[in-house]
């Protein structure tokens, strides 16, 4: 229904909200892109791991404070609304040696269930700062995942 109103137009419309599952199902996605050398659908399943989106993540608030477009860490902790420690957390992922980073953000998909790999398990790896160490110590995790 549509009413006109002396500082403007009013519009009434009806919306339907439907409940949320209290538990989470992985749906697998299906491709709707397609592959721009062989012009069939990709063949992604599954979602990107917890761990390789926040070490994306914290690529990318390096990047906004070095580009200049925000102050610090801090303001990225205001205007994501999370603490100054989490953001933190977030950034120590950087201490990783720049080859664990890179099989962090090639993980495959996961598909079912929970994430092999955990922040919590990287937490010790990057604050070691020997980064053959490191890269011993992300052996042993790997190692967890066979």
């Amino acid at each position: 229904m549509i009413q006109s109103a002396p500082t403007g137009i009013v519009i009434e419309r009806e919306i339907s909200f439907d409940r949320k599952q209290r538990r989470k199902r992985i749906v697998p996605r299906k491709a709707a892109s397609t592959s721009m050398t062989e012009g069939k659908p990709s063949e992604f399943r599954g979602r990107i791991p917890r761990i390789a989106r926040l070490v994306a993540l914290a690529l990318r608030f390096d990047q906004l404070v070095r580009d200049g477009e925000v102050k610090n860490f801090a303001q990225i902790a205001r205007l994501g609304h999370v603490t100054r420690a989490r953001v933190t957390q977030i950034m120590n992922l950087l201490n990783l040696a720049p080859d664990i980073i890179d099989e962090i953000l090639h993980l495959p998909p996961v598909v079912r269930g929970r994430d092999p790999i955990r922040e919590n398990q990287l937490r010790p790896i990057a604050a070691e700062p020997d980064w053959t160490r490191q890269r011993a110590m992300w052996a042993k995790v790997r190692e967890g995942l066979k």
